[in-house]
């Protein structure tokens, strides 16, 4: 059954406000040369931390800004309005770890982790994609083998977001387990910091799109991690990555939404700038049948991420609603940046107009966070009954945030 909308508007006007006129200021004048040099720019990640964006639902007691789940909607679509890289520092930082944090943290470790990352004055990252287990997430390679007083890891991640920015990271990592257990026995969330004897990091270059990001890999080389920081308990691990993707998949859905409203953006005054056979190319049918899909995309994409939002806001489990929005826009967000570029013509071909950009950042979302088939089947197996969330995830605590019910 459809939840119903939240009884306070989905959307905050002045709060959108904020995140595009910090998008503007920070990021618009510099995102195309960032761009094409495929550099990332440390300052950016600074100014989101000064504006309070990196611990926007994270509690106040915790550090944060204790806005709700409909906020780091809108956080998301309006970053990635201007520039996929912003909101994927939003997803890794706060939707895979922070919020991981959160929900499976213990008080100590969300004071020693979770504050510091909320306050922005430490930048996180998720590690659980290996060269050959991506997709395939309960076949991971790296090891992590008890010894006294913690866990030895060893192994490499590979396309994690902030790799080489991050002070913190939460990684999943496989204790081995008798033979014959089941794929997700003995998998296990560990915190490490930056600087752990063993731990380096390199960047992968000569992306197709989200040039102005960074991401690579983690190389582990019997790295220590102590059983104070292991998040969760042993062979928890799949649970707590499964949640955190939960997470990151709404932040994805999301900024797909910025897609589909920047390609609008661009498209609206062209059409009715640029002329073809006597007439503005507006007037057009099969180019007012581009610019009708985008704005369906458009005003879909919200409801939906509107609906997962509100379950969250509930701490209700929300797989399968945050499965199709991922799917649903990531796919609607790739074909109206592509139709974006077909009403440019040739000037959408070059990085002359942002289109061409949004068109090469949004292919990877049809990707990373379960690619478009793997939300297909889940869509299905949930129909046919196949699929049941037998064992439910740690819940995100309800908003308003107990924490901060009196100044709520």
């Amino acid at each position: 059954m459809t939840p119903a909308l939240s009884p306070f508007l989905p959307d905050d006007p002045p709060f959108r406000a904020e995140v595009r006129a910090f998008a503007e200021r920070e990021i618009v004048p510099r995102i195309r040369e960032l761009d094409a040099a495929e550099r990332f720019e440390p300052a950016i990640l600074r100014a989101m931390a000064e504006a309070g964006l990196l611990g926007v639902c994270i509690p106040r007691a915790l550090g944060g800004r204790g806005l709700s789940y409909h906020h780091l909607g809108i956080l998301c679509e309006e970053l990635e309005r201007v520039d996929t890289f912003a909101r994927v520092i939003i997803s890794v930082h706060l939707s895979l770890n922070s919020l991981a944090l959160y929900q499976w943290g213990t008080p100590d470790q969300q004071e020693r982790w979770l504050r510091p990352q909320a306050r922005g004055e430490k930048i996180a990252a998720f590690a659980l994609t290996e060269p050959e287990a991506g997709t395939d997430a309960a076949s991971l390679a790296t090891r992590a083998e008890r010894v006294p007083g913690g866990y030895r890891l060893t192994g490499t991640k590979a396309w994690i977001g902030l790799a080489d920015v991050a002070d913190h990271f939460l990684l999943v990592a496989r204790i081995p387990a008798e033979e014959g257990a089941g794929k997700h026995r003995g998998v296990t969330a560990f915190l490490l910091r930056r600087g752990a004897e063993g731990l380096r990091t390199e960047t992968i270059t000569g992306k197709h799109g989200i040039r102005a990001g960074n991401v690579g890999r983690i190389h582990l080389d019997g790295v220590f991690v102590g059983e104070e920081d292991r998040l969760g308990e042993e062979g928890e691990g799949f649970q707590v990555a499964m949640s955190a993707l939960d997470n990151g998949r709404f932040g994805v859905a999301a900024g797909s939404v910025g897609i589909v409203q920047a390609c609008l953006d661009a498209c609206v005054p062209r059409c009715r700038e640029r002329e073809s056979f006597g007439s503005e190319i507006g007037r057009h049918q099969l180019v007012q049948q581009m610019l009708a899909r985008m704005v369906a995309a458009r005003d879909v994409g919200r409801l939906l991420v509107a609906q997962v939002a509100e379950l969250k806001c509930r701490g209700e489990r929300h797989t399968r609603e945050v499965s199709l929005a991922k799917w649903v826009n990531c796919d609607a967000a790739y074909q109206s940046a592509n139709d974006a570029v077909q009403i440019f013509g040739a000037h959408g071909f070059s990085n002359e107009h942002p289109v061409e950009r949004h068109l090469r950042n949004c292919r990877a979302a049809v990707i990373y966070e379960g690619t478009r088939e793997i939300h297909q089947v889940i869509q299905a197996e949930y129909l046919l009954g196949y699929r049941k969330d037998r064992a439910p995830h740690r819940p995100l605590p309800r908003y308003p945030f107990s924490e901060d019910a009196d100044g709520a």
